[in-house]
């Protein structure tokens, strides 16, 4: 098969499940976080995207059954293979031509010097010889020497004199300044340098107590469980702690050191029709969709997962007059794996009509992506934003999943004056968490009604 027509066929395709998806191009492209000529481009066959993840992800989207994702990447595959095919014969056909008469000639004596030689044919030959023959023992010797050297000043740095490990280690990492952690360990991971970078020149005892809360031991543990997914507070946390604990208030402050507090409402609705959650229960056991303001404990109760996408609203306000630059948001990743197999609970009820405003600050993040980002709704500005005690911001955060269940988390980057550190914004000390949906048994609740019924049943 030519390259064109394997890029022909995986545009058809494209172009079949956009068609039934019912969704347009501009929708689909917001959604997919790509702008909409992009999308064209793929579903018309003038280019062929060069990863699988926005592809995988758009087939979704449009609601794709399995045996379609498997077509849809044999064919982008081909596809694939056929651009590359093509780039590179357009290369090689520009590309000058070697004369392999130039290229000198190498005999084995010359690369792989003997050893040890039983005769030397001359003088000449041993003065030229000898020096080869010992260059590679004295660069061995030169090479063992370096490395004991250098293993001495690792090792001086490792362990700071009068330091125990532990201090040592805490040393490492308020050096390294870095903001974020290793994917996989949570949210206590991570925010380890806020603490050195927001709060020099602390006591030892504090300095021990706020990295046992950083390190977050047993923070691992954390991670929600299917039952209580959701907390049971309308806020969060933005403490940069990332320690689960059962025992954190609804709502908590940043450290004393750092100069704002983030107040995290996980269970925001963009709107009750958008809004949907995973829950491991029948029916006849849930019950009928909340109000928004009672979402929190509804969740709680049910041990409910936001659905297809989760709307958070983040309140950051500083501490005093003084003004704090908040310089962005990172995404980190605590955990993903396949979607929950669990029945689709829609919030909205059929037939009733939903509408809102759009919010000043508004946020999209693409969790199926390799690398979630924090992107601005197109016609949003983006970070920094400047606030203080008497001018707070709001940032609403719109994130998706359509292909895994993923554990997330945030984390906040601020700066005032010389000092600078980060901090974690989380549920409660526990990622986020929200899963895909595709292919699950969804349910409505009529309005008036008195019981769950399949979607799509109510007159």
């Amino acid at each position: 098969m030519s390259g064109g027509t394997a890029a022909a066929d995986f545009a058809a395709l494209l172009g079949e499940l956009k068609e039934r998806s019912g969704l347009s191009y501009g929708v689909l492209a917001k959604r997919l976080h790509m702008s909409t000529s992009t999308l064209h481009r793929y579903c018309n066959g003038d280019a062929v995207p060069t990863d699988y993840a926005p592809v995988e992800r758009f087939a979704r989207l449009c609601k794709a059954s399995p045996g379609e994702l498997v077509e849809l990447h044999r064919r982008w595959v081909l596809a694939d293979a056929g651009r590359v095919r093509k780039g590179s014969g357009s290369s090689e056909a520009t590309s000058p031509e070697v004369n392999p008469e130039v290229i000198p000639e190498v005999s084995p004596e010359a690369t792989c010097p003997e050893v040890a030689s039983p005769e030397v044919a001359s003088p000449e030959a041993a003065s030229l010889e000898g020096p080869v023959r010992r260059r590679p023992r004295r660069a061995l010797l030169a090479g063992v020497a370096a490395a004991v050297v250098l293993g001495g000043v690792g090792l001086a740095v490792a362990v700071p004199s009068g330091g125990t490990g532990d201090e040592g280690r805490r040393g490492a990492v308020a050096v390294s300044g870095g903001g974020g952690g290793q994917e996989g360990t949570g949210p206590a991971a991570s925010v380890s340098p806020s603490a050195g970078s927001s709060s020099p020149g602390g006591d030892k005892t504090k300095g021990k107590d706020e990295d046992r809360k950083v390190r977050g031991e047993g923070a691992v543990s954390a991670t929600p469980s299917s039952a209580s997914p959701g907390g049971g507070s309308g806020s969060g946390t933005g403490t940069g702690s990332g320690a689960g604990r059962d025992d954190r208030p609804g709502r908590d402050t940043a450290p004393a050191s750092a100069p704002l507090t983030v107040d995290t409402e996980p269970h925001a609705w963009e709107s009750p029709c958008s809004q949907r959650y995973l829950i491991d229960l029948p029916p006849g056991r849930v019950g009928p969709p909340p109000p928004e303001q009672d979402a929190p404990g509804w969740v709680a109760a049910t041990g409910a997962v936001p659905s297809g996408e989760q709307f958070l609203k983040l309140t950051v306000q500083g501490k005093g007059q003084q003004t704090v630059v908040v310089k962005g948001l990172t995404v980190r990743m605590a955990g993903k794996r396949a979607p929950l197999a669990w029945n689709d609970y829609a919030m909205g009820y059929p037939g009733v009509g939903c509408g809102g405003g759009v919010p000043t600050r508004f946020f999209t993040v693409a969790l199926d992506a390799a690398r979630p980002g924090v992107v601005p709704e197109a016609g949003h500005a983006n970070f920094p934003f400047k606030v203080s005690e008497s001018d707070p911001e709001v940032y609403y955060i719109r994130a998706d999943a359509s292909a895994y269940d993923v554990r997330w988390y945030l984390e906040l980057r601020w700066s005032s004056g010389d000092r600078s550190g980060t901090l974690a914004v989380d549920d409660h000390g526990r990622p986020f968490r929200t899963s895909g949906n595709n292919g699950r048994p969804a349910y409505e609740f009529p309005l008036g009604g008195e019981k769950w019924v399949e979607e799509g049943t109510t007159e």
